[in-house]
């Protein structure tokens, strides 16, 4: 009878190992192993724009701490949407994020009918840079400053590019144009990379466009800046005018980058995401390039960038709504 009992006990102690081993296999993967293979970075816009430049400096450097390989993959279209819509339909386990602009939050008053939520359909990782926005024209025109540019505009209708509809670059000009009254139209581009080219051969005669891709033409002597956007001079543009000084006070308008996840996504798998993203701006050739393009490098943590998100969303609706501009 004792043999019996010490069976017993014994069979229901390698029963409850066994549960306890069961509950450990089933636990989620992603516990203590993510990544186990490559990410993927979805940039919604064509290489060479402003938002590629800066997320694969980003993604090159995560790469070499993250333990995997941070695979850009562009998905350009619709102002962004197709990749972000991409995004924000992908599983949420932290292998598929989103690289994107300002735009993220602007397109909510900007289209009537969007497949996906800007906001609940994604769990924010963290704002990777702050940057200005300069006015060019191509180098040829003859254009050196605002003056110059309102006398133009004055002898003949002009057109404006930008990197999209409800883009940043398109707030600005349309902001511009309301308060200089000249007669402009905008002519949006799947991103700054063919707009600056049109630019560059006089199809449109400005833009508003960031400094990380506007900065290469800038030096290479193919576009002139006129002003930057923000209530200060910029370092890398230190001769160049705000657009307050050139005689439009108030006006400051600036572009950002960031990162997001799927909605769901596990929140250790956000912080490290935003852990190693940071780590990423820290470094000082990143920072160095960075510079260079008139980028700032933030890298806060997803808490602090929902709520500047948040702000920024309201900051925008009131722009797009001054601007008069109507969804489509």
């Amino acid at each position: 009878m004792l043999a019996l009992q010490h069976f017993l006990r014994a069979s229901r102690c390698a029963a409850a190992c066994a549960a306890v081993a069961c509950l450990a296999a089933a636990a989620p993967a992603h516990a203590g192993a993510f990544p186990d293979r490559p990410i993927t970075m979805v940039v919604p816009y064509p290489p060479g724009g402003p938002t590629d430049t800066v997320s694969r400096l980003v993604a090159a450097e995560m790469s070499k701490t993250i333990g995997q390989n941070v695979v850009v993959e562009n998905k350009p279209g619709a102002s962004g949407m197709i990749g972000a819509d991409l995004v924000a339909r992908a599983k949420p386990d932290g292998y598929t994020f989103l690289a994107n602009a300002s735009l993220h939050v602007i397109n909510p008053y900007l289209y009537k009918s969007m497949r996906y939520d800007s906001f609940k359909d994604f769990a924010p990782i963290t704002q990777l840079a702050d940057v200005p926005l300069v006015l060019v024209v191509p180098a040829a025109s003859g254009v050196r400053t605002v003056q110059d540019l309102e006398k133009l505009g004055k002898t003949r209708p002009l057109n404006f590019g930008s990197a999209g509809t409800a883009s940043a670059q398109q707030l600005a000009g349309e902001s511009f144009k309301v308060r200089s009254g000249l007669s402009m139209q905008h002519v949006p581009y799947k991103g700054s990379a063919p707009a600056l080219t049109d630019l560059v051969g006089g199809q449109i005669q400005l833009m508003f466009d960031s400094m990380p891709s506007a900065m290469p033409f800038i030096k290479a002597g193919k576009l002139r800046a006129v002003a930057v956007t923000t209530a200060q001079r910029v370092d890398e543009l230190s001769d160049v005018p705000t657009m307050a000084e050139s005689g439009y006070p108030g006006f400051d308008i600036s572009t950002w980058y960031g990162l997001w996840a799927p909605a769901g996504t596990p929140p250790d798998i956000v912080a490290k995401l935003s852990e190693h993203a940071a780590r990423a701006l820290r470094q000082p050739n990143l920072m160095r390039q960075y510079a260079s393009l008139g980028a700032k490098p933030v890298g806060s943590d997803p808490q602090a960038f929902a709520r500047f998100t948040e702000s920024e969303g309201r900051k925008w609706r009131e722009i797009v709504t001054a601007a008069g501009i109507q969804p489509q």
